[in-house]
């Protein structure tokens, strides 16, 4: 792996933690320096198991994703063959999303089908049902991490945002709550291009750091409820600026090296989302799917991607939130409008694979 001498403070304590709650899954992930230089994706999965909310956040991105769909979903056998699968290809880190994930009714049998000995488990979470009883048993079962959404130090900015009143309380709440349980947190909250220079930003990582909270942001994208809302979006310069911030506060964003790697855009070298439906998607923003995992197997379909240049090349900004060359071309023209996700033969065509005589 990367010279751990290099690692920052924190990355080493949690290296650390994870070697000694979870040693099988430590020896997967010691093992993604060699597998990056290999040319390989170190996936995290996104996986996205249920549609199933009890929130109608203004941005939600998987609208037109839920819904009545004749495909055939997943089920807690499915989930097993694509853990073996993830295990297979080396990958070790699982992300439960929705959805809300703390809704769905078999959550813990998700997680024993996920396996907790053999991945590192994340659970996001909108915080409404995340107290202190919750917390503990979601430790007990094998979860590691919550990934928290919050979105404003005003109550009643998020509370609107996520149209649910109390909503900013209950996540609050449940920031205590998972620390008090021995969970790893981090907040993950939206950043508009209206917002990322305001005072309120600067004052809202001043307090979850105050809390000893990381804060990840996920930059406004024109998809899902805001398709075609490019007025939101952030400029290069705007993240260039939270970039500097990453020297002052623990914030990142999905472009911040980490580990000793700096991958730039992780859409399918670090990261895939797997639909309800098996589709399996660049990331949660690029509604393209690049195959099926209940038609073919998952390192075939992330091959398939890592040969797409935009998620095998190196890319120094986020396609979906501010590329508009990208959005413009790929997004407006092959994806909007039509029945998500989209076959991945209607998006890309030759000219958008990697010419083989480039690879190493």
């Amino acid at each position: 792996m990367a010279d751990e001498a290099k690692l920052k403070p924190e990355e080493t304590a949690k290296r650390s933690q994870l070697k000694l709650e979870k040693p099988y899954v430590y020896e997967k992930v010691m093992k993604y320096d060699e597998k990056v230089k290999r040319g390989e994706s170190i996936a995290i999965l996104q996986f996205q198991y249920d549609y199933k909310c009890n929130f109608q956040c203004h941005h939600c991105c998987i609208t037109k994703l839920r819904g009545k769909n004749p495909k055939r979903f997943f089920t807690i056998p499915d989930v097993k063959e694509l853990s073996r699968q993830a295990d297979e290809m080396g990958l070790a880190h699982l992300v439960i999303t929705g959805g809300e994930p703390l809704v769905f009714p078999d959550f813990d049998e998700l997680v024993a089908a996920i396996d907790p000995k053999k991945f590192y488990i994340t659970s996001d979470t909108n915080g409404w049902y995340l107290d202190e009883a919750r917390a503990k048993h979601l430790k007990e079962i094998g979860v590691d991490k919550i990934q928290l959404s919050l979105d404003s130090l005003s109550a009643k900015e998020h509370d609107d945002f996520r149209r649910k009143s109390g909503s900013h309380e209950r996540a609050v709440r449940a920031i205590d709550a998972a620390q008090k349980a021995g969970l790893n947190i981090i907040i993950a909250t939206v950043v508009t291009k209206q917002r990322v220079r305001s005072k309120e930003f600067l004052d809202f990582l001043t307090f979850c750091n105050g809390k000893n909270v990381p804060v990840f942001v996920t930059y406004a994208k024109p998809v899902g409820d805001w398709t075609g809302n490019t007025d939101l979006m952030v400029s290069k310069d705007d993240m260039a600026y939270v970039a500097e911030l990453e020297k002052k506060y623990q914030v990142y964003t999905h472009l911040t090296p980490s580990y000793g790697l700096n991958l730039g855009c992780i859409a399918v070298k670090r990261m895939v989302s797997i639909t309800k439906y098996g589709d399996v998607m660049p990331c949660p923003y690029i509604h393209t799917s690049l195959g099926n995992v209940f038609e073919e197997p998952l390192k075939d379909i992330i091959a398939r991607g890592m040969n797409i240049k935009y998620f095998g090349e190196y890319v120094d900004t986020c396609l979906i939130a501010e590329d508009r060359q990208f959005i413009s071309e790929v997004e407006e023209k092959k994806i909007y409008s039509k029945v998500l996700p989209v076959d991945y033969r209607e998006v890309f065509t030759r000219k958008d694979l990697i010419d083989p005589d480039k690879k190493s």
